[in-house]
C-alpha cells in the first residue's frame, strides 16, 4: 500500500464523517405534557450514573420535574434509543415510593395503563417507538408538584483498534418533521444536573477523552481504574496541575451526545474473553465471549470505482455546504487512473455523473460545479439512490459505495427485505456513515452486512479524525468473511449472532449463548481471508456456578431478539416470531416493539396477576453491581494458557505514515468547525 494511495482514501472518507458535524441539533430527554395547550414541564435534576465494566455498559438516569400548570396532567417523556441498548429498569416514584415496572405484552400494558388513567390512579408506561425512541408516559403529574422517573439501560462495550467509545445519546436526529416542535422546548435548566462514570478494565487504559465536554473531571484510580464527573452544581476544569471551580448552578443544555472514549495500551494483547452466569450447578447458563482478534490481516488498497451516494433530503439543510466541500476534496485527490459517480437522492434520486466519469481535472470542475448547484429539500427516497448506484456497477472492478444519511427511508421502496433484496444481487461493499440518534438504525447496519461492508454511528460529539483513521484502517486492509465459531466439548446452544458475516481490522466480534455442565471446552473461529480459509482455535474453560453477572441474560435476550427481528425483516413478518420475541422479552425484562413496561401500585400488580419478576432482577443486578465495584478488578481472560492468535491487537500507534496524513488533514478539519484537539486520542 503506497503513500499516495493512502493519502486518497483518507481524503475521500473525510467527505463521509465531517460534514455532519455542522448541523442543527435538538434536545432530547424532556417530559412535556400530552396536551400541548399546557405549559413544558421544568427540568429540576438530570443525574447520570455510569458503570463500564467486564465488557459492558450500565446506565441509569434518574430526573426530576416540575409540574407549573395549575392542573394535573399525563407527561410525556422520550429518550433516544441508544445503539443497540436494552432498557431494563423503568422507576416512578408513587407517593414517594419507587415502583418498578413489569414488562407485559404491549397491547395489555397499554389497556391497563389507559384504564388505571381513566380511574384516576397513578400509572407510567415505557413503550419503544420503533428505532427512534423510548416514549415513557406517566399519570398524573400533580399541579405545582414533581414526578421523579427513573430509566436504566445496559449495552455491550465495543472496544475498536484499541479504542472504546461510550455515547449517552441527548440529541434528536430532526429527521421527523411531525416531533420536531417537541424536541426544541425547555433544553436548558439552571437546577442539578450530573453524569458521573465508573470505569473498570482488567486491560491496562492509557487516556479517557470528551472531546465536546471539556470541564469533565476525568480522575485516574489507577491504570485499570479512571472516574469522569461532569456537572453543572460544581464544574471543575483542569487547567494543568490546578484545578479552578466554576459558577455553581451553571445553565447546561440538554442537546449535545455526551461522548466519551478511552484508549488501551498499545501493548494490549488479542484475547479470548468470558463472562458466565449460572446461579448453581443445575441451572443452564448463559454467557457472552468477546473475541478481540490479532493484527493479522494484511493491507491492500481495492481502489478503482467509487460511488457517493449522498442524502440531500430536507433533514440536510445546514449540513449541505459541508458535505459538497468533503466531497470537492475527495474527488480532487483521485487520480486520473480512478473512476468516480455522484448521486444525490431526495423524493427521487439524480446521477449528476451519468455513469462513471474519470477523475481527470477537467471532469473533476465540472461535476463539482454540478454538485454545487443542488439544494436539499423533500423527503428521502433512499432505495431510489441505492438502486441507480447498484445499477452501474461493473464486476470485472472493485467497487466501492460510500453511503451517507441522516435520515429515513420515507418514499419510494421503503421495506428492508427490499433493500437486502438490491444489495445481495451484487458484488459491491457498501460502507455506510450512519448520522444522528433518530437515523434507521436497523436498515442501515443491515445493509452493511448483507455486502459485507461496515457501518459506523456518528455523533456531532465525535473526533472525526478519529472516526476517519477507524474507517480507513478497514477499508486498507484485508476483511474475514463468511465468519463462524464452533464451541464443542460441552453442551452449547442458542448461540447469537446467528450469522456474523464480516470481521474487518480492529473489530471484535462478541457471541452470547447458553451452556449446560461445565468443563474444558474448545472454541473454533473461522473465515476466508482473499478466499482462503482461516481458522483460530483454543480451549477455555466454562465453570459450574458463577453469579457476578447476571445482566449476560438480558444482553444474550436483546441479541437474541436481534436475530429474530432480522429474520421477520427478510422473510416477513410472522406471528410465531413475534410470539417469541414476545416471550423473550418478558423472561428477560425488556422492552421492545411488541412489549412495553408497567408501573401501577403493587395493590393493582396484585389485582391483574402480574408477578414482579423484573423487580426482583433489577434487584438481583443492582446487588451484584455493587459487589463488583466494591472488590478488585477480575481477569476475564480465558486463552490465557492458550492464545488464540500470535500477533497483539490492532491499534491506530503503528503506521507512522497514517499519523503524517491526519496531521495534514487537520487543517481541512478545522474548517469544518470541528473541536480543534480533534484527533488527539488517536494519535
Amino acid at each position: 500500500m503506497n503513500i499516495v494511495s493512502l493519502k486518497k482514501l483518507l481524503t475521500l472518507l473525510l467527505l463521509v464523517t465531517a460534514f455532519f458535524a455542522v448541523g442543527k441539533s435538538y434536545a432530547a430527554g424532556l417530559m412535556q405534557p400530552s396536551n400541548a395547550n399546557y405549559q413544558s414541564l421544568d427540568i429540576q435534576e438530570h443525574h447520570v450514573d455510569v458503570t463500564i465494566a467486564d465488557g459492558y455498559a450500565v446506565t441509569q438516569v434518574e430526573q426530576i420535574f416540575y409540574n407549573p400548570n395549575a392542573q394535573d396532567l399525563e407527561a410525556i417523556y422520550s429518550f433516544p434509543v441508544p445503539a443497540k441498548a436494552a432498557v431494563s429498569e423503568f422507576t416512578y416514584w408513587i407517593d414517594e415510593v419507587p415502583i418498578v415496572g413489569e414488562v407485559l405484552a404491549k397491547q395489555k400494558a397499554r389497556d391497563i395503563y389507559q384504564s388505571e388513567k381513566a380511574a384516576g390512579r397513578e400509572a407510567g408506561l415505557t413503550e419503544q417507538n420503533s428505532y427512534k425512541t423510548f416514549d415513557i408516559k406517566v399519570f398524573p403529574v400533580r399541579a405545582g408538584q414533581n414526578v421523579k422517573i427513573r430509566l436504566s439501560y445496559i449495552q455491550a462495550a465495543h472496544v475498536d483498534s484499541g479504542i472504546g467509545r461510550y455515547v449517552y445519546p441527548l440529541e434528536e436526529g430532526g429527521t421527523d418533521e411531525e416531533r420536531l416542535a417537541f424536541w426544541t422546548h425547555n433544553s436548558k435548566f439552571t437546577e442539578k444536573f450530573s453524569f458521573n462514570l465508573r470505569f473498570r478494565s482488567s486491560y491496562p487504559v492509557e487516556q479517557f477523552r470528551l472531546p465536546k465536554h471539556p470541564q469533565a473531571v476525568i480522575s485516574q484510580i489507577s491504570d485499570k481504574e479512571w472516574q469522569v464527573s461532569l456537572t453543572n452544581d460544581a464544574a471543575i476544569v483542569a487547567e494543568g496541575q490546578s484545578q479552578t471551580q466554576v459558577t455553581s448552578h451553571t445553565v447546561f443544555n440538554l442537546d449535545q451526545d455526551v461522548l466519551l472514549y478511552w484508549r488501551h495500551s498499545v501493548n494490549k494483547p488479542a484475547s479470548v474473553d468470558l463472562l458466565s452466569y449460572k446461579k448453581d450447578s443445575q441451572s443452564k447458563g448463559t454467557f457472552m465471549l468477546t473475541i478481540t482478534p490479532g493484527d493479522d490481516l494484511e493491507p491492500v488498497y481495492n481502489g478503482g470505482d467509487y460511488v457517493f451516494v449522498l442524502d440531500f433530503s430536507g433533514s440536510m439543510q445546514g449540513k449541505y455546504a459541508s458535505l459538497v466541500e468533503g466531497v470537492k476534496k475527495g474527488v480532487e485527490k483521485l487520480s486520473p487512473r480512478d473512476r468516480f459517480r455522484i448521486i444525490i437522492f431526495k423524493d427521487d434520486a439524480i446521477e449528476l455523473t451519468r455513469g462513471y466519469a474519470q477523475a481527470t481535472a477537467e471532469n473533476v470542475q465540472t461535476y463539482l460545479n454540478k454538485l454545487e448547484t443542488q439544494q436539499p429539500d423533500g423527503s428521502t427516497n433512499l432505495y431510489e439512490g441505492l438502486y441507480k448506484a447498484m445499477k452501474g456497477v461493473e464486476s470485472d472492478r472493485s467497487s466501492s459505495i460510500i453511503l451517507v444519511t441522516d435520515g429515513v427511508a420515507n418514499v419510494g421502496k421503503t421495506h428492508k427485505k427490499a433493500f437486502l433484496t438490491l444489495l445481495e444481487k451484487h458484488d459491491v461493499r457498501l460502507f455506510t456513515f450512519v448520522m444522528g440518534n433518530n437515523a434507521n438504525r436497523p436498515l442501515l447496519q443491515g445493509m452493511t452486512k448483507v455486502s459485507n461492508g461496515f457501518s459506523a454511528n456518528i455523533s456531532n460529539s465525535d473526533d472525526i479524525a478519529g472516526k476517519l483513521l477507524e474507517a480507513t484502517a478497514k477499508m486498507t486492509h484485508k476483511a474475514m468473511h463468511d465468519v463462524k465459531i464452533n464451541i464443542s466439548g460441552i453442551k452449547v446452544r442458542n448461540l447469537t449472532p446467528e450469522n456474523i458475516g464480516s470481521l474487518y481490522r480492529g473489530q471484535q466480534l462478541i457471541v452470547l449463548g447458553h451452556y449446560w455442565g461445565h468443563g474444558q471446552a474448545k472454541v473454533e473461529v473461522s473465515g476466508k481471508i482473499a478466499g482462503q480459509k482461516k481458522v483460530y482455535t483454543t480451549e477455555i474453560e466454562f465453570t459450574d456456578e458463577a453469579t457476578p453477572y447476571p445482566e449476560i441474560e438480558r444482553l444474550w435476550a436483546y441479541a437474541k431478539i436481534a436475530d429474530l427481528q432480522e429474520k421477520m425483516d427478510y422473510f416477513g413478518h410472522d406471528k410465531d416470531t413475534e410470539q417469541a420475541i414476545t416471550d423473550i422479552a418478558i423472561q428477560a425484562g425488556l422492552v421492545t416493539n411488541y412489549t412495553s413496561m408497567l408501573v401501577v401500585r403493587d395493590e393493582v400488580f396484585e389485582q391483574y396477576g402480574i408477578q414482579k419478576n423484573n423487580a426482583e432482577r433489577v434487584k438481583l443486578e443492582k446487588l451484584a453491581q455493587q459487589q463488583r465495584l466494591n472488590a478488585a478488578v477480575q481477569s476475564h481472560r480465558a486463552d490465557r494458557a492458550q492464545p488464540m492468535y500470535s500477533s497483539p491487537a490492532a491499534n491506530h500507534s503503528g503506521g507512522g505514515s497514517i499519523n503524517i496524513w491526519v496531521l495534514l488533514f487537520l487543517p481541512l478539519v478545522c474548517l469544518f468547525r470541528l473541536n480543534n484537539r480533534a484527533g488527539e486520542l488517536y494519535k
